[in-house]
């Protein structure tokens, strides 16, 4: 599925934002070149922004890399990073506002974090200890936080589509017109049927809700090609009566200005925006997958260096003056630190207590709860 790449050179973002929806679905929009140039003047870019956007790609991916290794040391069970696509979850998350609602995926921890959720409760999710909000009732990279409207993720694939529209319904229903959803996938999740009756219900309903689909090009081992016989993914959009997008989403500036957009669209009663965000997974599915095995780890090689979010950008905050040669080393390290400790709290909290077991599942426990209980204690 190669597609070209339709910038704002010369023209500004209208030259991909004024064409027709079947123009954006084929193009693919972008700001920050793979050598950290831009194609266009970004006149809302200022020095606060760039950094705020660069430390919250910079923390995803010390993070990811800190919690692999405690995977592979025996000290969690399961990890599902998301090195690569840094731009795609942060340059997203950046556009929503807090009383929005996220409704992510597998790799979409980022932007919760980016919304508020701190790095202890994060982690205590993934050790499933007593401070884990959802009391160890989940594997690994389920974390969910109530005060920034960040929904726990389900493992079965997509069926989180159909719970975004659901609650963007809800905001429509009680006349929030100031709100919307961020409903987020994989390019895999395309494939399932969960989308399509979600998307459908949204154009239907012009819901306000911005699907954003991750395609990261492999759905475990299942290559692009094998997900869709359409040109793009954002090309499916257009059956439902959905505007697509395409953006480049190793361009964290390009995904934050579409991204803004579509919510602004949802928000003003425009209704639904499907966005292909263009990216790699340059790691494996998960801590329990080898990519070796089915794919051509050159090409993922390239997309790791040249095509890599973080260099791309981190050359523009140097080329503005942004950020100073060798800056970027003491952030890593001050944000290794800060996850370190916080590794540290959390692995020394115990299990959730016995008795939990038998909360949040009924208002008032009815009596064979009550008798599990006895029992248990």
């Amino acid at each position: 599925m190669v597609a070209p790449v339709m910038t704002s050179t010369g023209a500004g973002p209208e030259l991909y934002f004024d064409g027709d929806d079947e123009s954006r679905a084929r193009g693919l929009y972008q700001l920050l070149r793979e050598d950290g140039a831009l194609v266009a003047e970004v006149p809302w870019l200022d020095r606060a922004l760039a950094r705020r956007l660069y430390d919250g790609m910079l923390t995803i991916r010390v993070t990811d890399t800190r919690m692999m290794a405690l995977q592979r040391q025996g000290r969690i069970g399961f990890y599902g990073g998301a090195e690569g696509q840094e731009a795609a979850v942060v340059g997203s998350a950046a556009a929503s506002l807090p009383d929005d609602w996220v409704i992510p995926a597998l790799r979409e921890w980022g932007v919760g974090h980016f919304r508020g959720m701190t790095l202890d409760s994060f982690i205590a999710q993934i050790f499933g200890n007593a401070a884990d909000p959802s009391k160890g009732r989940q594997m690994p990279c389920h974390p969910c936080d109530r005060a920034s409207n960040y929904v726990v993720m389900s493992s079965c694939v997509s069926t989180q589509i159909p719970h975004a529209v659901g609650v963007a319904m809800g905001m429509k229903i009680l006349g929030h017109d100031d709100r919307c959803a961020f409903g987020y996938m994989g390019d895999g999740g395309t494939s399932e049927g969960d989308f399509h009756v979600a998307i459908n219900f949204a154009g239907v309903t012009r819901a306000p809700v911005v699907l954003i689909c991750q395609n990261n090009q492999w759905a475990i081992s299942t290559p692009g090609m094998g997900q869709t016989a359409a040109d793009t993914i954002a090309l499916k959009a257009l059956g439902y009566g959905v505007p697509p997008m395409r953006v480049d989403g190793n361009d964290v500036l390009a995904v934050f200005d579409a991204t803004s957009r579509a919510a602004a669209r949802a928000r003003s009663g425009g209704g639904p925006t499907f966005m292909e965000l263009l990216t790699y997974r340059v790691s494996a599915h998960s801590s329990s997958d080898d990519p070796t095995r089915y794919r051509d780890e050159s090409v993922t090689e390239v997309w790791k260096t040249r095509k890599d979010p973080l260099r791309r950008m981190r050359t523009l905050l140097e080329q503005h003056g942004w950020l100073a040669p060798g800056e970027s080393d003491e952030l890593a390290a001050t944000i290794e630190a800060r996850v370190r400790e916080a590794i540290t709290r959390q692995e020394q909290i115990g299990p959730p207590p016995k008795a939990s077991l038998f909360e949040d599942v009924f208002e008032s426990p009815t009596w064979l709860l009550d008798e599990q209980a006895r029992e248990t204690r």
